[in-house]
């Protein structure tokens, strides 16, 4: 709970100006927001500032989509870029969070000093989607939970919302109609629901959603299951696998968000099913084309291949991290999950496009699991008791 002056709401920093933090700042610009973007190249925020465009992401998509650079839109002269983090904490009430997961921790420890001696309270809108895993415990945390437990002793200064949803960043800067789900508490959520998301709602709308848990795990696990459906739709399976697998994997990231402490119904949200729906079917997903390019340029070596896909893709894909932490906490908890464990397989360990052909295979037609329905026990354990309830992928439990 915040306590304090009112947060001022004209205007917003962004810190990780990439494909998605450009977006936003496209439309925090056309809402007439003060906008100010952290990035650490003073080169990159002079350019950002003297051409009004981002010269590192999103705007040669956006000249390939409209057809040529010189229809590409201008950033608002609102927007100002700048490398001086100190002065972005400090000057803004609200701060958009467009880091991946990975730098997430640096970007705290370098904000907590300032945190500690700003004049008033903040609020951090997380659109981060991935997990990061407790080397210790190997426990999943998702970003808001990382940033409270990072700032526990600044708790009364600070809160977290959350964003999740069907969205793609360069639907957001072109303002095609977009509807997010706004995740955290709800008077806070109100206020970035009306000041930031609502100013044009045909370009931009939001659902509330209280369970930031769940909204922020089905975002990031449904990035695994793009991985492996980018993989899936370069070995002409044919056409009706993809259902398959969509259906199959819902299963699992229904399940593993509800063990992670989201509740019964994340997976039916938009944030949930719709989130992957759209991430699954379209080579605007980063995570999507990941998988598709992993497959095209495979090597042999998994840790090679990754690196030539990444010189091909603007921005980094959340999918392949999620996927490592996610293993280490399967394997912690011989938790059954055929798809999320092939997803390791492809991507870390097999060595021959037949190996990888098969991992799908396995994992779509020789699950376990014979059953689509969750009996009445089963159904009581999974809602009340889902640290016991699910299968496990070795011993006695593991059995159909």
């Amino acid at each position: 709970m915040l306590t304090g002056l009112p947060l001022e709401t004209d205007r917003i920093a962004i810190i990780g100006p990439g494909r998605l933090g450009t977006a936003f700042a496209y439309k925090f610009g056309r809402d007439d927001k003060r906008v100010i973007l952290y990035y650490h190249d003073a080169d990159v925020c002079k350019t950002i500032n003297r051409e009004h465009l981002n010269p590192r992401h999103l705007t040669e998509d956006l000249a390939r989509r409209l057809g040529g650079m010189d229809q590409v839109p201008r950033l608002s002269p609102k927007v100002y870029a700048t490398n001086d983090l100190e002065r972005v904490v400090e000057e803004n009430d609200f701060i958009f969070l467009s880091v991946t997961m990975d730098r997430l921790p640096e970007i705290l420890n370098q904000v907590e000093p300032i945190l500690q001696h700003k004049a008033t309270n903040t609020c951090f809108i997380s659109a981060i989607k991935g997990l990061t895993a407790v080397e210790t415990t190997r426990q999943l945390i998702t970003p808001s939970q990382l940033i409270r437990n990072h700032f526990y002793k600044l708790k009364d200064r600070f809160t977290v919302v959350s964003i999740g949803g069907p969205f793609f960043d360069i639907d957001i800067a072109l303002g095609n109609p977009v509807c997010l789900t706004v995740a955290g508490a709800k008077p806070i959520c109100r206020t970035v629901r009306k000041e930031f998301v609502g100013a044009n709602r045909r370009e931009l709308t939001s659902l509330y959603n209280f369970d930031t848990v769940g909204i922020e795990a089905c975002g990031a696990l449904k990035n695994i299951v793009a991985n492996v459906k980018g993989v899936t739709d370069r070995l002409n399976l044919g056409d009706s696998i993809p259902g398959t697998l969509f259906s199959r994997s819902g299963v699992e990231v229904r399940s593993l968000s509800r063990i992670l402490g989201g509740s019964f119904q994340a997976f039916q949200s938009q944030a949930g099913v719709g989130d992957m729906y759209i991430t699954l079917s379209s080579d605007a997903s980063k995570n999507h084309r990941y998988g598709s390019f992993f497959y095209d340029t495979f090597t042999g070596n998994s840790v090679e291949t990754h690196l030539k896909v990444l010189q091909r893709i603007d921005g980094k894909p959340e999918g392949p991290n999620t996927i490592l932490n996610v293993h280490k906490f399967l394997e912690k908890r011989n938790m059954y999950s055929p798809i999320f464990h092939c997803a390791y397989k492809i991507f870390n360990d097999e060595r021959t496009r037949e190996a990888i052909r098969e991992q799908i295979l396995q994992a779509t037609q020789f699950d376990r699991r014979t059953k689509e329905y969750i009996g009445p026990v089963s159904r009581i354990l999974y809602r009340f008791f889902p640290n016991l309830w699910y299968r496990r992928n070795r011993g006695v439990l593991a059995n159909p």
